[in-house]
């Protein structure tokens, strides 16, 4: 079938994409301050785009690498990183213009020796199986293709890439539209969705034969482009012909030469030449004016290696066209460039010099040269030149007659030898842009103390025009109004603070007014206290210190009195007794501990594990320790012990280690030597007798009868592939007296510093690290040095304003003046305590019309400190404004916080830069105020000294360990049921990546992918060295180590990825290639019905207890859909088990403590004993509770297995009467939008957040789902901006171009 056959398919292909185009998004491909995904840019693409640009003038070849190598820079200096790719199949497009073939060719010669871009030149064409490969080895983020070609037939190749990008789940940017700023990229963006994908696989047979077609039809128009230049000579034949020109040159010039000379003298001889042999057809040039023009050629060439550019741009426009007679021979020579540029690499030892591969041919250059000597000049040619100039004009020539042997070509003079004129004879001929007035170029005068400050010196080497130069007028444009506008927006300066919703008058006495707002503030702390359980703090400011004593003496005495002395006793008898209930609840609580172990081990574990958390007395939970390790050496040995067991539970084991771990590296104070030989007691019936002689050497040997104890596992493998999760962090034992909670890490420490110093500091730490604690103590620290001080929490969006602000409710509380509040709030949408708080929490547009307000300024000197969150939104297309412009004019101390920042050394220093600026203008206007002082002219404006005190410096604060360890799993239709791949981290990577940048440094291997890096290493390489010495066993330091620790595993995981790099470096490519291609998951079944499937993933996760968990879509209408499709598959689901379901339980357990009450009661009724009596009726469940249980029950009609909320706290939430969770938020939702959806989606464990939502229907969300009655949870990217939400799975549910490397880091 040829391309005609196809023409269906052809139009059939390019309306799809017509059609996707207007859906494409307008957004910044690229993002400062991130590190930027990988792409691939189409180099034809790339070729045409500049092509199209107005500026660039046919034949100008410096103009058109001017304007690639300036959008490949635009991409550069914003962090991208990228290959080019040129399809050899692309050349046959070029056929037709052969000029631009020659161009092609020198564009990648170009930037394959002169830059330092990655070029792909090996692949045939975009469906060829190695340019799968490599889309499937470097998961490119997206390919920049151009969407039209010079001709129909480059645009069919176009949209076939195009097409098979999407098949390959490659996002695709447009190459036409794009724009930059100082920070970002923009481009049109094509998602590869699964219409496009679907598409793709079911037309595959179709696109392999239309696109095989589509490169047999180019190849015959080769043939005809070729015939009428060469006749019978093919390609192959030519270029055998240009390299062997270039052989006899490298014999000529064997010591090297430049590739403008290069290419002048073979071009020229192989065109003469070929242009000898095919001769000549009555409407061409003859032979003899063929030379002339070859000799213009030199003398043009000549010319360009002496003239600087400069002059060169001055050069007049000859803007008439070559003759139509000299049309053949062009053409022929752009052919014969061609094939001398595509043999240069096979002449690899020859010593070329490339750097002016971009300046091979100028076309105004040689058409006035030849305007020149046609139409102006009367000497001898030979006597304008200058010596240089000539010389190598001769050189060039003389080179020319040496290589063409069949005829002789004349000598180098006269430079014409013919009469016919080659360019026309038109009426307008020149452009004389040099003698046009240009313009007068420089900067307006002005005087400004301020730009006289800030530039310096620096204005006496600029260009500045005078103040009566008509052009300084004409720049300014006539004044509309006299209202200033904000410098960097335009828009009118104006207050937007009055503008912006408050819902009360907060100066307003009115009882009811302040009775509302008691309400806020309750709910507010209510909404902290569920967000995170920490008591709130009382906040006294240090100024106000305690009276002293001034009874001296006489207070002593009085204290010594009798009626003293008699309450000092009471009080100490009732400590006494509150201790001794205290220690019987302990002792009933450990009793039910142990007890519930006996049952259930695990369920047991929780319970103790939930005691130590609670407990401050390390001998208790010394005991407790003790008491866990019996009940799980017991609980194994009967485990073990089972007939017929052929797989042991090794989370048994895993809990006994845990609990031996914990004894050893917490308590070694308090262990004996009798703790000791039953610690190796039970590592001796593990199977680690090493590690059990290590701490008893007078256990026996290997005894036969407890073989069926072993684990057959050596001790190290097992606590790296089982224990990962539970390895113990290296801390520190010495207490901060500043924090009372825990103890802080060297860099948490080093946070609390930059605070107290009033020191600024940029704080990149991973996600759940602790870097937000520097944030809290930053408030306390201010709230307690005054009533006036305020420290602003500059939050990337508002719908985390709300949580922030709740969650400072609940920890702090402080008397303040009347008229003063501890903390407020400012978004676009409401205000509330602005101009009153001390804890103000904005967004940065907020924030900027505050700062910016000059009737504001009072506030502003009271800022002491601002805290930026999620700083990285100084990357992001938008708002990015407001973040720069904040950084910049804020003169106080600053966090800066993030999780995601890729160069924070860069960052760091552009701050550093903006305090060093702010210290010398604070130096200069101190100097100022002394001198006005001393004068007594002092201003208001120079008294303000509030940040005398300051720092100027500014700290980076990193931590790179990740307090939890993620698993990435990969989520896949197989067999209509729901499957998880484990997606190992070195599986992302290729050999390239690795030899290039190394391993990138946010990727970390948990302790069990570390154990599965080696195994596959020492299987792909049977021989390998180092097998041993890597080998868990054997490593160094786990070699005999009871406890290894979380930064042991660590160091191995470094020694690994050193070796791996070292297979590279030492030629082991193809087993590090046989490595990641083994840790990849097996190949996947396409996840299009995921839509339909996704009800049965969330199920899948509920039975591996991986709930609760977060579901991230793109779409807001789609985080709906999902949330009610699983409502829908619950409701359709039937019950498995009515009565005895966990919810039932309750209810049974309920009903016997009650009968138990009614008994009790009689008895006691009887017998007439009130104390017991009042002891029965503290009982915790009454009858009305159980009566109200039983109500919700019957509202609820909802079992356990037909909802995703957590039973357990759902029945805590049941039983209480008053003051519940449910009962606080059900009632704020009852008349929203959203809220009926929302509560009856809530019945079933299940919840949706996303922008579009009203603020308190997100809060009902995210507090339900912190106290476990929703744990399924559908949210956009707007629920990955530091809310407080923590959850056992992440769930990417849906692909989106804005789903990149920053979004990816920012929500795990």
């Amino acid at each position: 079938m040829g391309s005609k056959d196809h023409a269906v398919f052809f139009r059939e292909m390019t309306q799809l994409i017509l059609n996707e185009m207007p859906k494409a998004g307008y957004s910044s491909i690229l993002n400062d301050f991130v590190e930027s995904n990988f792409f691939v840019i189409d180099g034809d693409s790339l070729l045409v785009t500049c092509l199209g640009v107005k500026s660039f003038k046919w034949g100008q070849n410096l103009h058109f690498f001017y304007l690639v190598e300036c959008y490949l820079v635009d991409l550069l200096s914003n962090g991208g990183q990228f290959a080019m790719v040129f399809f050899k199949d692309a050349e046959y497009a070029y056929f037709d213009f052969p000029e631009l073939l020659s161009l092609r060719t020198a564009l990648i010669l170009h930037l394959q020796h002169n830059t330092n871009i990655d070029v792909q030149t090996e692949f045939s064409g975009c469906l060829s199986q190695d340019w799968k490969l490599f889309l499937e080895q470097h998961y490119p983020y997206f390919l920049i293709v151009s969407e039209e070609g010079l001709s129909d037939l480059q645009t069919y190749l176009f949209n076939f890439l195009i097409i098979h990008s999407w098949g390959m789940k490659v996002n695709v940017v447009l190459s036409s539209g794009h724009e930059s700023d100082t920070l970002r990229f923009y481009a049109h963006t094509m998602e590869s969705t699964d219409r496009n994908q679907t598409f793709s696989e079911e037309n595959e047979t179709v696109i392999q034969s239309a696109y095989k077609s589509l490169i047999q039809h180019l190849e015959e128009r080769r043939v005809l482009a070729l015939a009428p230049h060469f006749e019978h000579l093919k390609w192959n034949d030519m270029m055998e012909e240009a390299y062997q020109t270039l052989f006899l040159l490298q014999h000529l010039w064997s010591e090297g030469s430049d590739i403008q000379r290069v290419l002048c003298v073979t071009s020229c001889s192989l065109s003469l030449r070929m242009y000898h042999r095919v001769l000549v057809h009555s409407n061409c040039l003859s032979l003899q004016e063929v030379e002339d023009f070859c000799r213009l050629r030199c003398l043009c060439v000549a010319f360009q290696l002496h003239l600087p550019l400069s002059q060169r741009a001055c050069s007049r426009v000859i803007t008439c066209s070559w003759i139509r007679n000299s049309d053949s021979f062009l053409k022929m020579n752009k052919w014969c460039e061609h094939f001398i540029l595509s043999n240069l690499n096979v002449f690899g030892c020859w010593n070329l010099n490339l750097n002016h591969v971009s300046d091979l041919y100028d076309e105004q250059l040689l058409k006035n040269i030849a305007f020149y000597y046609e139409f102006e000049s009367t000497q001898e040619p030979h006597l304008n030149l200058g010596d240089s100039i000539r010389r190598d004009y001769e050189d060039l020539w003389n080179v020319v007659s040496h290589l063409v042997k069949e005829f002789n070509v004349g000598k180098s003079f006269p430079l014409r030898t013919t009469r016919r004129h080659f360019l026309r004879q038109e009426k307008s001929v020149i452009q004389e842009i040099s003698l046009e007035k240009m313009p007068s170029v420089g900067f307006i005068p002005m005087t400004s103390a301020v730009i006289d400050e800030f530039v310096g010196d620096m204005m006496k080497d600029l260009p500045v025009l005078k103040s009566d130069d008509p052009v300084v007028p004409s720049l300014f444009k006539q004044k509309t109004s006299d209202e200033l506008l904000h410098w960097h927006a335009q828009r009118l300066l104006s207050d937007d603070y009055d503008r912006i919703k408050c819902h009360v008058d907060e100066q307003s006495r009115d009882p009811h007014v302040l009775d509302f707002l008691k309400k806020i503030q309750d709910y507010q702390q209510f909404y902290g206290k569920s967000l995170e359980s920490i008591s709130t703090k009382v906040i006294v400011t240090q100024t106000t210190q305690p009276k002293e004593d001034s009874s001296g003496t006489s207070g002593e005495i009085l204290q010594n009195t009798k009626p003293h002395q008699i309450t000092k006793k009471s009080k100490k008898k009732s400590f006494l007794k509150e201790d001794q209930n205290k220690a019987q609840q302990n002792d009933d609580l450990l009793f039910s501990i142990e007890e519930e172990m006996k049952k259930n081990l695990h369920s047991g574990i929780r319970k103790l594990e939930d005691y130590l958390t609670s407990c401050a007395s390390n001998s208790v939970k010394f005991g407790v320790e003790m008491l866990g390790l019996i009940a799980c050496f017991k609980t194994w040995k009967e485990h073990c012990r089972g007939e017929g067991k052929i797989l042991k539970d090794l989370s048994i084991a895993v809990q006994m280690m845990k609990r031996i771990h914990s004894l050893l590296e917490r308590y070694p104070e308090i262990l004996e030597a009798e703790h000791h030989q039953y610690i190796a007691k039970c590592l001796k019936y593990l199977g680690f007798n090493d590690l059990a002689n290590s701490l008893d050497p007078t256990l026996i040997g290997h005894d036969k009868n407890k073989k069926k104890y072993l684990i057959d596992i050596g001790p190290a493998r097992f606590q790296l592939q089982y224990m990962g999760h539970y390895l113990i962090r290296d801390e520190r034992k010495d207490r901060d007296p500043r924090v009372q909670d825990f103890i802080p890490n060297a860099w948490q420490q080093e946070l609390l510093d930059v605070v107290d110093k009033n020191e600024s500091a940029v704080i990149v730490a991973p996600t759940s690290s602790g870097k937000t604690y520097a944030s809290y103590y930053c408030m306390e620290k201010v709230l307690r040095e005054s009533d006036d001080g305020v420290v602003v929490y500059v939050a990337p969006a508002k719908s985390l304003v709300g949580q922030v602000a709740a969650t400072v409710e609940n920890r702090f509380t402080k008397t303040l003046p009347a008229g003063r509040t501890l903390c407020g709030a400012f978004t676009r949408d409401y205000r509330h305590n602005v101009l009153n708080c001390q804890v103000l929490i904005t967004v940065p547009e907020c924030f900027e019309i505050l700062l910016l307000a000059p009737h504001r300024q009072k506030w502003v000197e009271r800022i002491r400190y601002v805290i930026f969150d999620e700083v990285h939104y100084l990357g992001r297309e938008v708002g990015t404004k407001f973040w720069e412009l904040l950084l910049v004019i804020i003169r106080c101390p600053f966090l800066v916080l993030s999780a995601t920042i890729n160069n924070p050394n860069l960052l760091t220093k552009w701050l550093q830069s903006v305090k060093q600026y702010w210290k010398q203008a604070d130096k200069i206007m101190e100097e100022k105020f002394i001198s006005e002082k001393q004068a007594d002219k002092c201003l208001n404006f120079l008294q303000d000294n509030s940040y005398k005190n300051q720092s100027y410096e500014v700290r980076l604060v990193l931590c790179g360990e990740r307090y939890n360890d993620l698993e990435k799993h990969i989520c896949s239709v197989k067999h209509d049921d729901v499957y998880f791949d484990h997606f190992h981290p070195c599986a992302a990577l290729t050999t390239d990546i690795i030899e290039k940048y190394g391993f990138p440094p946010d990727l970390t291997l948990t302790p069990q992918e570390s154990i599965q890096l080696y195994d596959t290493m020492a299987q792909v390489w049977e021989t390998w060295p180092r097998a041993q010495e890597l080998c868990p066993e054997e490593f160094i330091l786990f070699k005999n180590k009871i406890v290894i620790k979380k930064l042991d595993a660590r160091k191995y995981e470094e020694n690994l990825k050193a070796e791996l790099t070292n297979w590279i470096k030492n030629g082991q490519v193809k087993k590090v290639k046989r490595v990641l291609k083994n840790l990849s998951p097996d190949s996947l079944s396409s996840s299009k019905d995921m839509v339909k499937m996704f009800p049965l993933l969330v199920e899948k996760l509920r039975q591996m207890d991986k709930l609760p968990a977060i579901f991230f879509l793109f779409k807001n209408d789609d985080v709906g859909k999902r949330a009610g499709s699983m409502c829908t598959f619950l409701e359709k689901t039937e019950t498995k088990s009515h009565p005895h379901t966990e919810c039932h339980s309750y209810v049974f357990a309920i009903d016997e403590v009650l009968e138990k009450v009614r008994k009790t009661q009689k008895r006691i009724n009887t017998k007439k004993n009130p104390k017991k009596a009042e002891k029965l009726e503290r009982k915790p469940m009454c009858r009305a509770e159980y009566i109200n249980f039983l109500e919700n029950l019957k509202i609820l009609e909802i079992s356990e297995d037909r909802t995703y909320a957590d039973v357990k706290a759902l029945c805590t939430e049941i039983t209480r009467n008053k003051g519940s969770t449910l009962d606080r938020v059900l009632p704020r939702v009852r008349l929203t939008r959203h809220g009926k959806e929302l509560k009856a989606l809530a019945q079933r464990g299940i919840g949706y957040h996303h922008s579009g939502m009203y603020f308190k229907e997100k809060e009902f969300v995210e507090i339900l789902f912190v106290k476990g009655l929703i744990r399924v949870v559908t949210a956009t990217e707007t629920l990955a901006l530091g809310i407080h939400m923590p959850c056992k799975s992440v769930v990417f549910a849906q692909d989106s171009v804005y789903l990149d490397a920053l979004n990816y880091r920012q929500i795990m």
